[in-house]
């Protein structure tokens, strides 16, 4: 597998831009999937600058329904006209941050002609297939810091219903490609146990110098119980993921103009 961050909240590359956000392209089994498109148009043209055809794409995959993974969904859809783009069913719904800040996507598009809606499960062919994981138990608890979601009329906690991950099975290897991991980073590797996981761990709310201590020190020690080999970024934290990296040998921070074969 190959597989380059077209967008991601760093980036060590003067010609490919940063935001808070993910986009990467992955290409495995004879497949080229984009996953995610960041907040902006920026991904495109990262990917342009980095030598890359969006038009290419036999398909992509929206990991869950925020605008910093979603923003760019219509930009990709003027660029590549015959692509599918799998998102979950409950991708359109109405999300916010902390302050009822709406950061959803954009309504306008969910009528496009190239949208698959997926459920639990979602087999697309080729060693590839997608999993929402809904009906899964949590071990773990998670904290969704303060983001909530518009049910029934009525503004609750967020639950992560609409966030999917992509499982890519390749010469017997299990590579697991999570946005965010909203639902517990220690839940889905409970849940998959692959031999590589890319994507956020979505602990960048975390303290480094309080109590947050505890929750880094103790995931860290879970992760480092399975022989995975971690790739991380967005959502992680910068501050996070120096801490993390102290204690797990196998964690690595993914950029923005960044490549890397698994």
């Amino acid at each position: 597998m190959k597989l380059t961050a077209f967008i991601e909240n760093t980036t060590d590359c003067p010609e490919v831009q940063a935001e808070h956000g993910l986009s990467l392209w992955i290409e495995a089994n004879g497949k080229k999937i984009l996953f995610d498109m960041g907040q902006t148009d920026a991904f495109a043209e990262n990917a342009a600058a980095l030598g890359y055809d969006l038009a290419t794409a036999d398909l992509a995959v929206l990991s869950h329904g925020h605008y910093d993974h979603g923003g760019g969904l219509r930009r990709f859809l003027e660029r590549n006209a015959s692509a599918k783009v799998y998102l979950s069913r409950y991708a359109f719904e109405e999300h916010f941050s902390l302050n009822e800040k709406p950061i959803g996507l954009d309504p306008t598009l969910q009528q496009e002609q190239q949208l698959v809606f997926t459920d639990e499960e979602y087999a697309l062919g080729d060693g590839l297939t997608l999993y929402a994981c809904n009906m899964r138990e949590r071990t773990y608890r998670t904290d969704p810091f303060g983001l909530t979601m518009l049910r029934d009329g009525v503004i609750v906690e967020e639950d992560f219903r609409h966030e999917q991950y992509l499982l890519v099975e390749e010469n017997g290897r299990r590579i697991l490609i999570s946005g965010c991991s909203h639902k517990g980073i220690l839940n889905l590797m409970d849940w998959f146990r692959p031999d590589v996981l890319v994507g956020g761990f979505h602990l960048m709310k975390l303290e480094t110098n309080s109590a947050g201590c505890a929750v880094l020190e103790e995931t860290a020690r879970l992760l480092n119980q399975y022989p995975t080999e971690y790739y991380t970024c967005h959502c992680t934290g910068t501050d996070q993921y120096a801490y993390l990296k102290t204690r797990m040998p196998r964690l690595h921070y993914l950029s923005a103009g960044q490549t890397i074969h698994i």
